[in-house]
């Protein structure tokens, strides 16, 4: 039997390894920057995503060699690389704008020390290696204004926060600038509940906190309905009333980062409603910058399109037929101009481009007001994916060989508008889809709960989804719940005694017997699109279907899945997108518009929107109304479970609901 030696020696050999590996790490980084300086003589992109699969795959065969884990390896080189590609850009931005070059910035962020706009602006000089000397400010405008006057280099403005989505109020300060945005940068934001030291929980009375981190901690919070809670304008302020509290009956929510400035521990970490937590903030200057062709680069603009139906829609077109990928799109109402609106694009291109170059005077024809707020280096990576073969956990029936086996049909693919002229129209019910009809259909995830008292909950609910317009109602999870056919019969009574259709989720293949004996129509979750023999199978049945997109797949892969489906004979198909991951968010999905744009213009298949995971709440009626212009055939919206409790909740459903059938 082997004798383990030591603790106390297992951990120094750690330590030295650990030692060893931070040593190796700074040399690949070093190693990267001379990459760099070769891709500037050659004028090659900062990516080669081809050299990256080649790198990723044999570490992951080797490592499996070694006993370590394919997705820890992966994990662990994305980390690497995406710091390897941020450190060539930082290097190559700065020699093609040497102007901006300087031993220490002054920069204007919101709050004081400790505040994420600090941090935020902290690790952005990190990365190209200056002095930070910081300017703490009240307010956005006041950012602006440091900027504009010459008090400070740059301002940072956070724009996006994944949990509680836009900032409108940044938007509106946008309108009226002459700053340019000269960067863009995205850091984790991990809300901890702060106090001073040997404070515990049960001392707490008083919460100080900025109004983005409470939304974003609702849930917590409202587990604790005893904590008061007091706004402050950032959280920087928040940890300092902490600080100067005169008892330990006062807490903040902030980071630990943070926290440690002001002499605060965490109490209770992981506070966020969503466990990925990310906020994205921009860099505004003076001056615009000029961005190298190899890096990335992201365009913003906002424009104002005249007051006619489909305006937007054509405006997107513009982008569409000069291959230009929208990858955020907002709305703000104008100031001054009742029921009129200023859209704001983000636009993967750099305006050097001929295409962007070409899509700008064709926009300045077709708009009443159209501006470019600069164009910036993307500090976005999307991590590098395998394949499951590469992983070599993946079936015989791959996602290559969905697409391999219908892409050598050189007829008219079933899907395509050349196959089928008008737009088809799938009927279920009393729910009609396609052809100039919309549907709303409510998203509700089922537990093991379905006791009498359940069920009433359940009906209670299916009334008042009714009330609010919706046609259909989509059951998940049904799976998890083991429960009794008779159970799922009586759920979809009450759907049927509301004049609603029954859908029900498909998230794996064992789902399919039970679904298709109680189901009005089948929703195949976005990860069975690559399931060549699901798909194959739902083909085959006479109901109709809702095929939902990968959030990892192209339009075009989803387009293929459909012929799968179609070729065996359904023609009753509509299709769903909910997200993708994009350069703007690696771990959370944002609405692909311009993917609809396209599959509106190539397929006569419906096609809904399920906007529950990439728009938060305040949102969603702004996003619902860019949306509808793009003649979408209808909306999935997630109501929970226990919102017929939640007035508000409902309401704003409701609300999205109305706008959906409004005209547009």
């Amino acid at each position: 039997m082997h004798t383990p030696q030591p603790l106390n020696q297992t951990r120094e050999q750690i330590t030295n390894l650990d030692n060893e590996l931070l040593a190796l790490l700074a040399e690949r980084r070093r190693l990267s920057l001379e990459v760099a300086r070769s891709k500037e003589v050659d004028v090659r992109p900062i990516r080669d995503t081809q050299r990256e699969k080649e790198l990723l795959a044999r570490l992951v065969k080797e490592g499996r060699e070694k006993g370590l884990d394919a997705h820890y390896v992966i994990s662990l080189y994305q980390s690497i690389i995406e710091d390897s590609v941020l450190n060539q850009q930082a290097y190559l931005h700065g020699r093609a704008n040497p102007e901006t070059q300087k031993q220490q910035y002054c920069i204007a962020y919101l709050g004081a020390r400790g505040s994420y706009s600090y941090l935020a602006a902290t690790r952005y000089c990190q990365r190209r290696q200056v002095e930070m000397l910081d300017l703490g400010c009240q307010s956005f405008d006041e950012i602006v204004q440091a900027v504009e006057s010459g008090h400070a280099d740059y301002g940072f403005l956070p724009i996006e926060n994944t949990s509680s989505g836009s900032i409108n109020e940044v938007y509106d300060v946008l309108q009226h600038t002459s700053l340019s945005i000269v960067g863009e940068t995205t850091i984790e934001v991990s809300h901890c509940l702060l106090g001073k030291a040997s404070s515990k929980l049960a001392d707490i009375k008083t919460v100080y906190a900025h109004p983005q981190p409470i939304s974003q901690c609702s849930r917590y919070l409202t587990q604790h309905k005893d904590l008061r809670l007091e706004y402050c304008s950032s959280s920087a302020e928040a940890m300092e009333k902490v600080n100067q509290s005169p008892d330990n009956s006062a807490a903040a929510i902030g980071s630990a980062e943070g926290g440690a400035l002001y002499q605060l521990e965490s109490i209770e970490a992981g506070l966020a409603n969503q466990k990925i937590n990310q906020s994205r903030f921009i860099v505004v200057a003076r001056k615009a910058v000029a961005v190298p062709e190899q890096l990335p680069a992201k365009t913003t603009l906002i424009m104002a399109t005249g007051q006619k139906a489909g305006a937007l829609v054509e405006a997107l077109l513009v982008l569409k037929a000069h291959q230009l990928n929208m990858s955020k799109l907002e709305s703000r109402p104008i100031p001054g101009t009742p029921w009129e609106e200023m859209f704001y694009l983000d636009i993967d291109a750099n305006i050097s481009s001929e295409s962007m170059q070409a899509g700008l005077k064709q926009l300045e024809r077709i708009t009443r007001f159209i501006k470019v707020l600069g164009c910036y280096p993307c500090e976005t990576v999307k991590p590098t994916q395998l394949s499951n073969s590469q992983l070599l956990i993946e079936p015989s029936t791959s996602k290559d060989q969905v697409i391999s086996e219908n892409g050598a049909n050189t007829s008219p693919v079933r899907y395509s508008k050349a196959y089928k002229e008008q737009a088809s129209e799938i009927n279920c019910g009393a729910m009609t889809i396609g052809a100039g009809h919309v549907g709303a259909i409510a998203q509700i995830t089922l537990n093991n709960d379905i006791s009498h008292l359940a069920l009433s909950a359940f009906e209670q609910q299916v009334k008042q989804l009714k009330e609010a317009g919706f046609q259909a109602v989509l059951l998940n999870a049904v799976n998890q719940m083991a429960m009794a056919e008779v159970t799922l019969a009586k759920l979809r009574q009450i759907l049927h005694q509301y004049g609603l259709v029954c859908i029900i989720a498909i998230e794996q293949e064992a789902d399919m017997p039970l679904a298709v004996q109680h189901a009005d129509m089948l929703f195949l979750a976005g990860k069975q699109m690559f399931n060549q023999t699901l798909l194959t199978q739902a083909g085959t049945l006479p109901i109709p279907l809702i095929l939902e997109r990968n959030d990892m797949a192209s339009f075009e892969e989803l387009l293929t899945a459909t012929e799968v489906i179609l070729s065996q004979g359904n023609q009753q198909l509509i299709l769903c997108d909910s997200g993708i991951r994009t350069l703007n968010n690696a771990n959370l999905p944002s609405l692909d518009l311009a993917s609809l744009i396209q599959i509106k213009a190539t397929s006569h298949l419906p096609i809904l929107i399920n906007p529950s995971y990439a728009v938060s709440d305040d949102a969603l009626l702004v996003q619902t109304q860019g949306i509808k212009q793009l003649k979408v055939d209808g909306l999935i919206l997630n109501c929970p479970l226990d919102s017929n409790n939640d007035s508000e909740s409902l309401n704003l459903i409701s609300a999205v609901v109305r706008e959906l059938y409004r005209a547009v």
